[in-house]
């Protein structure tokens, strides 16, 4: 019986892989209890790599080429197995073909919105998406620590993990970009370079290489949206005499409108109380405007009246609060308010 189970096996004196299709890292080869012919042939075509494993033991790995399988070609293996330098029969190992190409078009994005801190707005929540591609670099220690003795490891199997990896570094990558919130739709390439270097560390662990990060979309909650908003509407400048005459402007339609409609503030004002708040509008709009007329810069200042500045430090304090305004600018403005009731 022994001897017709010798006959009857077959002995493998070719071993290579052809990919047929993508989304494949490591392959088996399917041994399925025969051995490997001495002297017989290996190829490992390009973006590929083979291992051969002892009795679960890592032992060669070939890079793309051909080899015939010698005790010269194998010198872990024939140390594992303690063959001399007469050794020529079959013998018995597991191989495995690793794909080296790149994976690319891989997604990553935040499912819930992520905490960052921001040098202008504290603390942000945000949410991006994007893509990124990678490949096996090291075989041997994606062997170990991932695909094991596995027939068959593809990209589907390892996608959640990589996608939690990215995202786990988005932090670290914001503070190493050095960039504000504000920043980094103006500078996306830079933000995705950062996610890149703060990942591949994790990617290298596991026998990966990092070759490419980008970065589709970056956005805020509505709340905090609706802020920047406000900031770009007046061209996201400091000086607080232009910001008043920006936040006069989009006061003026409101009180408008309030007196066509017969409200108390339009009714004020049609029966000539709000004559001087108006008159304070239209200076605030003239302060710093170039090119206005000599008659409106001759312009009697007229008075103020308390409730009236006390409104508008009360708005200034909003606006304070929600980080729009530094608290130099509002302790200067306040100031200047201060004075006109003297």
């Amino acid at each position: 019986m022994a001897l017709m189970d010798f006959i009857k096996k077959q002995f493998i004196d070719i071993l290579e892989w052809t990919e047929t299709g993508d989304g494949t890292l490591a392959w088996r080869y399917p041994m399925a209890g025969n051995e490997i012919q001495y002297g017989g042939s290996l190829t490992v075509r390009e973006s590929q790599m083979a291992v051969f494993v002892n009795e679960g033991k890592v032992a060669d790995v070939f890079g793309p080429g051909r080899y015939t399988l010698t005790t010269n070609t194998l010198p872990i293996l024939t140390y594992l197995q303690n063959w001399d330098k007469l050794f020529q029969s079959p013998f018995k190992s597991d191989v495995y073909f690793f794909s080296t190409r790149q994976q690319i078009d891989q997604r990553w994005g935040t499912t819930q919105p992520v905490t960052i801190r921001d040098k202008d707005f504290g603390a942000v929540r945000l949410r991006a998406f994007g893509n990124y591609s990678y490949r096996i670099a090291d075989p041997k220690l994606f062997y170990q620590q991932i695909s094991g003795t596995r027939d068959l490891y593809t990209v589907a199997d390892l996608d959640g993990q990589l996608r939690a990896l990215m995202l786990q570094h988005i932090s670290d990558a914001v503070a190493g970009s050095g960039l504000a919130f504000l920043d980094l739709a103006a500078n996306q390439v830079e933000f995705a370079n950062q996610l890149r270097l703060a990942t591949a560390a994790a990617f290298e662990a596991i026998g990966l290489k990092l070759e490419m990060v980008t970065l589709q979309n970056i956005s805020l909650p509505e709340e905090l949206q609706k802020i920047l908003d406000q900031k770009i509407g007046m061209g996201m400048v400091g000086d607080m005499g232009k910001f008043m005459q920006y936040q006069t402007a989009q006061s003026m339609p409101k009180f408008a409108e309030g007196a066509g409609q017969g409200g108390v503030v339009g009714d004020a004002m049609g029966l000539g109380a709000g004559v001087a708040l108006g008159q304070v509008m239209a200076n605030q709009l003239n302060q710093g405007l170039k090119g206005a007329q000599p008659a409106a810069e001759a312009a009697a200042p007229v008075g103020v009246k308390p409730d009236e500045v006390m409104a508008t430090i009360e708005k200034l304090a909003d606006l304070k609060s929600k980080g729009i305004l530094t608290q130099e600018e509002f302790d200067a403005k306040k100031a200047e308010l201060l004075k006109k009731l003297v």
